[in-house]
């Protein structure tokens, strides 16, 4: 068997583990097997392309060898869970970063090639050459650009108070002509491309121009949105990734690149299916109060009711089942562990406990999973919203942990406001709401939330973590 049938197939077994790794990573229980067998796959088509290609300057490949994985190594050691999202972020810049170096270097061998008398590229490689280059550099840009929004480095511009240019609404339309313009400039930069195989100068001005149209369609999404822009963006690293497949005849990247973009692409649509959302409303309008949304003196006033560790701990003595509802709220506070301490604290005591999942809560896809997971709460106690949405009419206590938009009750009854429609959690209908909050500040969408202020709700003002220790402690001495 020569060298290029033993490269084929040793692709052909990468492409089968990449495959089986995506659906490993479908469910909590065997996502980490799914994790460590496409990382076997990635391993594996790396060694067989560098034993099968022809390498001048193998000390390169060495050092970047050795500095990929002492910076991969740090980060994974290092990172928090709560930083999971901006690493998944940089994870997927770097991945469209990597395919504009690659189909550049590319584009400079076969310039140099046309000019000592060699063949011209082909179409292919050209088309192939200059997605690569207008998604790559969306990709990276657009991500680092999240990282920071994620960070809250970058926020939108204020004029004394007022949010302009990112979020006003009358100037909406300028910012979405501005993208539009760039974006028919990097189509026809690309075209320019194709034509001039070439002419490298061009490839780097389409890079430059496609660098600011991440920038621009990123810089203005809120925070609510994050979970959506990270799974386009991975989107987007793996169908640059493909398209740089193309461009230098690699089987396994292209493979590789289409299932990254194909996966990418449904986790979007699922999240924006959760946020009652289309992607264009996702990308190019805003989410926030209006003239019409009511004032928080409105919907809170005199009606807010303040409670305390030993007040909740009296309500679990009457409780058959509890759910816990995580948000974004756990994840600042790190507060998981203390999360897991108070759910098998009650079950020792015979109650039922379930951890209710909003498909968008917390900063990506999946973060509550994570978080739950990384303490090691049983993953069967785990129910999807769909799942646990049905029965919660018979929940005695339901505890939410800095959660809000997800469980604000004018999705169902206000279709006027920005967040109608969008499928909650319904805690509303549980029997008592144990809302866990340091105040009353809004969520995301920015609107006030009458669950705070309705009948069955008591308020437990403080840090997460920091609450549920003292429930934890009321529990054990009631």
């Amino acid at each position: 068997m020569d060298k290029v049938a033993i490269q084929n197939l040793a692709y052909l077994v990468a492409s089968v583990l990449f495959i089986l790794g995506l659906k490993g990573l479908t469910h909590p229980r065997t996502a980490v097997r799914g994790n460590l067998t496409s990382a076997l796959a990635m391993l594996l088509a790396v060694v067989v392309t560098l034993w099968a290609t022809q390498i001048i300057g193998w000390w390169m490949i060495i050092v970047g060898l050795i500095i990929g994985t002492a910076i991969g190594t740090i980060f994974a050691v290092t990172v928090p869970m709560t930083g999971m999202p901006e690493m998944v972020a940089l994870f997927n810049g770097f991945g469209g970063g990597a395919s504009v170096f690659v189909a550049g270097a590319a584009l400079i061998v076969a310039a140099r090639r046309v000019a000592d008398g060699g063949p011209d590229t082909g179409t292919q490689e050209m088309v192939a050459t200059g997605l690569s280059g207008l998604i790559g550099a969306v990709t990276f840009f657009g991500s680092m650009v999240a990282v920071l929004k994620l960070q809250e480095k970058v926020k939108s511009v204020t004029v004394r108070g007022k949010r302009i240019w990112f979020s006003d609404s009358l100037l909406l339309p300028v910012r979405n002509l501005i993208n539009a313009g760039v974006a028919i400039l990097s189509v026809l930069l690309v075209v320019l491309v194709i034509m001039n195989p070439t002419t490298t100068a061009l490839f780097w001005v389409l890079v430059l121009v496609a660098a600011i149209l991440g920038i621009l369609i990123t810089i203005p999404i809120g925070g609510a949105d994050m979970p959506v822009v990270i799974a386009l963006l991975n989107s987007y690293s793996g169908l640059a990734a493909c398209a740089t497949g193309f461009v230098i005849s690699n089987n396994v990247l292209i493979i590789a690149g289409a299932l990254v973009g194909a996966s990418g692409l449904i986790l979007t649509r699922i999240m924006c299916k959760a946020m009652n959302r289309s992607l264009a409303n996702v990308m190019f309008a805003t989410m926030g109060p209006t003239s019409a949304t009511p004032s928080a003196d409105d919907v809170y006033a005199g009606r807010i009711k303040s409670t305390s560790a030993e007040e909740v701990a009296i309500l679990f003595d009457t409780a058959r089942r509890v759910i816990i509802v995580p948000g974004y709220g756990m994840a600042v506070s790190q507060a998981q562990y203390a999360v897991r301490d108070l759910g098998n604290l009650l079950e020792s005591r015979g109650i039922e406990v379930e951890y209710a999942i909003h498909p968008v809560a917390g900063r990506m896809p999946g973060h509550m999973n994570v978080l739950l997971a990384e303490a090691n709460v049983d993953y069967d106690k785990l129910k999807e919203m769909d799942q646990i949405n049905p029965t919660l009419e018979t929940v005695d206590v339901a505890i939410v942990v800095g959660a809000n938009d997800v469980v604000n009750p004018v999705a169902r009854t206000d279709p006027h406001s920005p967040i109608a429609g969008m499928p909650i959690i319904d805690v509303d209908k549980c029997r008592t709401v144990v809302m866990i909050k340091r105040s009353l500040s809004p969520g995301f969408a920015g609107i006030p939330n009458p669950l705070f202020a309705a009948d069955n709700t008591l308020m437990f003002f403080s840090d997460a973590k920091k609450a549920f220790l003292e429930l934890i402690q009321a529990v054990k001495e009631s």
